[in-house]
C-alpha cells in the first residue's frame, strides 16, 4: 500500500475534518497526529525524518494510505519525492481565525499552570506512556514553534508572514496539477472534483471543533491517556 493523499495544511486548518473525509471516499486510514499519539513507539521514524531527511517509509505508513497534519506536513516536499504519484492537499482558513484558534489549542497542549506542571511531573515518573505520549508532543512543539515559526508565534505580525509563506512555498512547489488548495467550509465538491469521486449524500463532518480540544488537554493534564486518545 503506497501513500496517494499528503496533506500539508497547517494544525487547525481543517485537517481533522478532512482526515474523515478522505477516509469517507477511500483514502484510509490516515495518518494523522492522534494516530503517533496513540502509538508513540513511532516517534522514531519521524526522529529519523528529523535528523536524516528520510526514514523507513514502508515501516511508518504501513497500511496507510494518505497522511495530513502532524507529524508529516512539514515535510511535505520529502513525502513528495517518496511518493511522487501521490497528490497534496493544502488545508487553508483565514489567518485570524486560524491565530486565533490554534493559540487557544495546540498552543496549550502541555501543563499551563504550577499545580498542571507538578501533576505532569508525577504521571511522568509513574507513567511510561505518559512520557512517551510528551515526547510526541515535544516533536510537535519543537517543529512548529521553533521550526516554522522560529520561536515566534506569540509576534502576531511575523506569525502571519510565516503562515502565508508556507502557503505560497507549497503552491510553488507543488505541480497545478496535483495540488488542491482547500478550505473545508467549501464543502465536499472541491475535493470530490479534485479525487475524481462522487460527492457523498451525507454533509461534510466537521470534527475537532475547540470545545472537543479542550476536553482532550484537560484529560491530558490529568495523565488520563485513554480519555485523551478516544475517538472524537
Amino acid at each position: 500500500m503506497s501513500i496517494q493523499i499528503i496533506g500539508a495544511g497547517f494544525p487547525r486548518t481543517g485537517t481533522t475534518t478532512l482526515k474523515r473525509s478522505l477516509e469517507l471516499l477511500g483514502y484510509g486510514p490516515t495518518y494523522h497526529m492522534k494516530t503517533l499519539l496513540t502509538n508513540p513507539d513511532m516517534l522514531h521514524y519521524w526522529h529519523a525524518l528529523r535528523d536524516t531527511g528520510t526514514t523507513d517509509w514502508d515501516g511508518l505508513y504501513d497500511g496507510y494510505t494518505s497522511t495530513v497534519d502532524f507529524p508529516a506536513f512539514p515535510w511535505y516536499k520529502e513525502h513528495m519525492e517518496r511518493y511522487p504519484d501521490a497528490k497534496v492537499i493544502l488545508t487553508v482558513r483565514p489567518f485570524d481565525g486560524w491565530y486565533t484558534s490554534i493559540s487557544n489549542t495546540v498552543k496549550k497542549a502541555g501543563p499551563q499552570t504550577l499545580p498542571e506542571k507538578l501533576m505532569m511531573m508525577g504521571k511522568l515518573l509513574t507513567n511510561p506512556r505518559v512520557r512517551k505520549v510528551v515526547g510526541c508532543i515535544k516533536l510537535v512543539k519543537e517543529m512548529l514553534w521553533k521550526v516554522q515559526f522560529e520561536g515566534r508565534f506569540e509576534d502576531r505580525a511575523y506569525a502571519e508572514e510565516a503562515f502565508n509563506k508556507h502557503i505560497d512555498e507549497v503552491k510553488a512547489h507543488v505541480p497545478a496539477d496535483k495540488l488542491l488548495v482547500y478550505d473545508v467550509s467549501d464543502g465536499w465538491e472541491p475535493l470530490c472534483a479534485f479525487l475524481g469521486k462522487s460527492v457523498p449524500s451525507e454533509p461534510l463532518p466537521h470534527l475537532n471543533k475547540k470545545e472537543n480540544f479542550k476536553t482532550m488537554l484537560q484529560s491530558l493534564m490529568k495523565g488520563d491517556i485513554d480519555k485523551f486518545l478516544k475517538p472524537e
